[in-house]
């Protein structure tokens, strides 16, 4: 072969080392890299604890941290020692020579090459399976913190006679604990066969025996201990059956035992217990008999019984003696799994009722008269308005309003609000100093009655705080502080304080207000390091050196309620709806919080996320944060969140909820007695829309209270869709004022509908009383119907297709506009349900839709009305009295006295007068004024028949004397006919 150089004969290529300048330099970059690593990692941890400091909730990092911490220590050095222990143990044991075979001879080039770094490889393996094991405890630091504060429920399960908190806070924790000693004893036998393979303790092909009496009776206490665990296994596994879930086909989802589970796994778990411990033992003897003949035939026992006893028992148990006669055998365990589920979600108070619902048309006066007093109808829908709002009270592009707006109380009245809060996607010039310096905050709330319309604006809400900024009944007393730094849709951090001025708001006709936070929230970037800190937390390198910055700044982040109350209290799930309310001098974001488990035993678990869903959280409001399954949940704190300087309290609201206890001796200070609630801020506190939501669909089958019933699911309920919309999901519970029945005033309400499975009639009413400050908060009402009554479909079906929608729709379209069905509301009225419904009309080329009709239907009447009164006149017969003005509240003021005659000539006065609006607008609304003619036309008919049967009565001045003749010289006498000019 040639020579290719380099070789002893070729030419030598000298590598020298680096020079000295070289190799600073390289170990100066090398520093740094590490230093900048090290600060990119604790930058995190640090603006972390800046927050937290600064909304006054260290205790709460602190706790947390710590707890992270010591789980992570102990568990982590616990695993680290297991392991090292097992594995210097096995090097000590080794045989001091080894067989010659060919096997070990390959093994010592291993062990020769190991040699030198098995210190270093123990540190490394150990350190390793250490900083695994740490870190999958630290995760647990709930379990722990609820383990060792837990508190007693004073409830006992049924089967164990073992109080509540035992399943709740201790099982949880005994099952992680036995789980680490499962991975202990796993990873320390494969780390201990290795070593023991490595230096010929084992063999698999050498000669002689394969196993050292050392590496046997290691390896054999190592069994010994893993059988063990074992045996604590099974035995937990026992009070495990009362929380275990399963799929039981009579009634869906379960938890806790069955006939099979009391009779066939329970004693089959006790055996395997027994059996466990014998086979352990077995295995620890081997130190002294040195043979694995008794432990391997024990082992084999305990696998045979467990197939026989834990497996094929159980099922020859539920083929031949449950099945033949389920119902029976499952009875007392369907008994108490009802008596669980329903203290568990807080639904075994609820007052069932039976009720007609077909409803009573004797009397039609009376009917009349009370259902103006039967609710407040909310004709604003919360959901539909939205567009109005933005409409006619966004003011500048930059704001919004949420897609569903609120319903609150204010003075006695229902009221729908909504706070202007900033969109940085409608900012005229997008960059980094308008988006998080100038272009700071939202600005007023915006509220309008919910139970009337604003006739001057054809429909539109009647605002009682409105402009910008904002005034009204709201403002009338106390100047309220109408920035919004915190809200629902403010995701963006802002630098605010500094010597970069805000813009404040801007109003037509006047100079620019600009302003600068003068609040407390926030972290202080005075601190160069701090700037540095948030400059890598948010990547954002201008915060380190940016001019605008400089004394007073800080930043605000974490600015949705929501983020905030999660941050303080990350053992809380979260509604998915946080509401605005006025309370003295500021505007409070008000958020319910909840407490749950999975723990409570014979209590069926719900998935909250898909429980929460409705037709209205489809890309417009978010579900309850937390998706995993639960089956105890408690509206136990209620929060607010300051919409100026984002201070948040956290206030008790259930004073008997064990789990909220335990919470509080975790985090002690964090929630403050229900005492220290203010009066103001009680009036606006609401039952939960997404606890009602669970609570509802848990009643669609726990109404039931008969195991008979419950079992054969004859009377099982589903929650209806919302017939309303195109939009798939469940029907939305409504907030409404109502009277139930044996009521005698309205009360504040959450209400919701049932029908029976697989069919569209109704076949229940659920209303809870919503007011906090009334006595009877929380009390749930259900109405089992027990007629045959039309559900909200089918009352939408008959409402679309009544002759006088499909007109109304027909002309609508033909005006190029398009209509929208608001919330259908169910209203109990004297064993009967009375529905109503908004109907809003929108223009293709308008922004916002307006109230132009309302449906109404009783018994066998639909009727479709341009205001609430006519609709409820119509609907109870009273046809031939003159419709009462709509007083605006829902309610009508008592009928006038008057003929048919009177009653023509003032329904013609109003079309006149209405025709002229419509010839007064620009541009002319001819749409409009030919609907008011055909009104004119059909009331000068009415009033020409009336003046044959009676003598003739003085005419109104203002409406033409002849039916024939025009209503105006100026108009044409077809409505199709532009007017004549002047």
């Amino acid at each position: 072969m040639p020579d290719r150089g380099g070789g002893p004969t070729g030419p030598r290529i000298r590598v020298g080392r680096p020079s000295r300048r070289a190799r600073t330099l390289l170990m100066t970059l090398g520093v740094l890299a590490v230093l900048a690593m090290a600060f990119v990692m604790f930058a995190g941890f640090w603006t972390d604890w800046l927050w937290y400091r600064s909304v006054k909730y260290s205790s709460v990092f602190t706790t947390t941290l710590w707890t992270k911490i010591g789980l992570f220590a102990v568990f982590g050095l616990l695993m680290a020692a297991a392991v090292g222990v097992n594995i210097w143990l096995a090097h000590r044991l080794r045989p001091p020579l080894s067989a010659m075979s060919m096997e070990q001879q390959s093994l010592d080039r291993y062990r020769m090459g190991l040699a030198p770094y098995k210190k270093w490889v123990l540190i490394a393996v150990t350190a390793l399976v250490g900083l695994i094991a740490g870190a999958s405890a630290a995760g647990q630091w709930r379990t722990w913190l609820l383990w060792i504060n837990g508190t007693q429920f004073g409830q006992t399960d049924p089967e164990f006679g073992l109080d509540v908190a035992f399943y709740a806070f201790d099982l949880p924790w005994y099952r992680f604990l036995l789980g680490f000693g499962f991975a202990a004893v796993v990873v320390s036998l494969i780390a201990a066969a290795l070593v023991h393979y490595l230096y010929g303790g084992l063999r698999l092909t050498s000669p002689g025996a394969r196993a050292t009496a050392a590496a046997t009776g290691h390896l054999s206490v190592l069994l010994g201990v893993f059988v063990t665990l074992k045996a604590v296994a099974y035995w937990l596994d026992r009070y495990g059956l009362a929380v275990k879930s399963s799929d039981f086909k009579a009634t869906g989802n379960w938890t806790g035992l069955r006939f099979v589970d009391a009779n066939a796994y329970l004693p089959a778990k006790t055996i395997l217990f027994c059996i466990a411990v014998i086979c352990a033992v077995l295995f620890f003897a081997t130190l002294w008999r040195r043979t694995w003949q008794l432990p391997v035939i024990g082992f084999g026992l305990m696998v045979l019984s467990a197939i026989l006893i834990g497996g094929l028992y159980p099922a020859i148990v539920q083929k031949f003696q449950v099945q033949p006669n389920e119902q029976a055998k499952e009875a007392p365990y369907i008994k108490k799994n009802i008596e669980a589920t329903r203290k568990a979600y807080a639904i075994d108070g609820a007052k069932v009722t039976d009720y007609k619902g077909a409803g009573d048309n004797g009397d039609t006066a009376k009917l009349r008269k009370d259902a103006d007093t039967a609710a407040s109808y909310r004709l604003l829908d919360p959901n539909v308005v939205s567009p109005t709002f933005r409409q006619l009270q966004q003011e500048r592009k930059y704001y919004q309003f949420p897609q569903t707006l609120d319903v609150d109380r204010y003075n006695g009245q229902d009221t729908v609000i909504g706070l202007r809060e900033l969109d940085l996607k409608g900012i005229p010039k997008r960059n980094w100093i308008n988006d998080h310096f100038y272009y700071t905050h939202g600005y007023g709330a915006v509220s309008a009655k919910g139970t009337s319309v604003n006739a001057d604006n054809e429909g539109g809400p009647e605002f009682t705080e409105s402009g910008l900024p904002s005034s009204g009944v709201l403002s009338e007393k106390t100047k309220y502080e109408q920035r919004i730094y915190y809200g629902e849709k403010t995701e963006q951090y802002s630098i605010v304080g500094g010597p970069q001025q805000e813009l404040d708001y801007e109003k037509n006709g006047e100079p620019t207000k600009t302003t600068s936070y003068k609040g407390n929230s926030g972290v202080s970037l005075s601190n160069p390091f701090n700037r540095a800190a948030y400059a890598v937390t948010m990547s954002e390198p201008q915060i380190l050196y940016s001019g605008a910055i400089g004394d007073g700044s800080r930043i605000l982040y974490n600015r949705t309620p929501k983020q905030r109350v999660e941050a303080v209290a990350p053992w809380l799930t979260i509604d998915g709806d946080a509401y605005p309310a006025i309370i003295g001098d500021r505007i409070q974001w008000i958020v319910d919080a909840y407490t749950t488990t999975n723990g409570y035993p014979y209590a069926s678990r719900t998935v909250l996320g898909d429980t929460t869903t409705d037709s209205l959280t489809t890309n417009q409001r978010a579900v309850v944060a937390q998706q995993n399954q639960v089956n105890y949940i408690r509206n136990s704190v209620k929060a607010t969140v300051d919409a100026y300087d984002g201070s948040v309290k956290l206030y008790e609201w259930d004073e008997k909820d064990p789990v909220l206890k335990t919470w509080k001796k975790a985090f002690p200070g964090t929630v403050e007695d229900k005492s220290k609630i203010p009066a103001l801020l009680k009036e606006h506190l609401r039952y939960p829309q997404d606890m009602f939501k669970v609570q509802r669909e848990l009643l669609t089958r726990y109404h039931v209270t008969e195991p008979k019933q419950f079992y054969s699911g004859s009377d099982a309920w589903q929650v209806p869709d919302d017939p309303t919309t195109t939009a798939k999901g469940a029907v939305p519970p409504y907030y409404l004022s109502l009277k139930m029945p044996g009521d005698e005033e309205q009360n504040f309400s959450l209400t919701t509908t049932f029908t029976p499975n697989g069919r569209p009639n109704l076949g229940g009413f659920m209303a809870v009383d919503a007011d906090a400050a009334s006595p009877s908060y929380g009390t749930i009402r259900l109405l089992r119907v027990t007629g045959d009554v039309l559900g909200p479909q089918q009352v939408q079906n008959r409402l679309s297709t009544n002759p006088d929608v499909t007109e109304f729709v027909r002309n609508t379209k033909g005006a190029n506009s398009d209509i929208e069905y608001g919330n259908l509301l169910t209203i109990p009225l004297n064993d009967g349900f009375l529905y109503v419904t908004p109907v809003y009309a929108q223009g293709n080329n308008a922004q916002y839709p307006l109230l132009k009709k309302v449906g109404v239907s009783y018994g066998k009447e639909t009727v479709f009305k341009d205001s609430l009164a006519e609709a409820l006149n119509a609907v109870f017969g009273e046809k031939g009295a003159e419709t009462p003005p709509d007083k605006g509240d829902g309610t009508t003021k008592p009928p006038a006295a008057g003929t048919d005659l009177q009653k023509a000539i003032t329904d013609a006065t109003a079309a006149y007068e209405e025709g002229q609006k419509a010839l007064q607008k620009t541009p002319q609304d001819w749409v409009a004024y030919g609907k008011a003619q055909e009104k004119l036309q059909e009331a000068l008919v009415r009033a020409a028949d009336a003046q044959k049967a009676a003598p003739p009565a003085k005419q109104d001045p203002k409406a033409p004397a002849d039916p024939k003749a025009p209503a105006d010289p100026k108009a044409p006498a077809d409505p199709k006919d532009p007017p004549k000019s002047d």
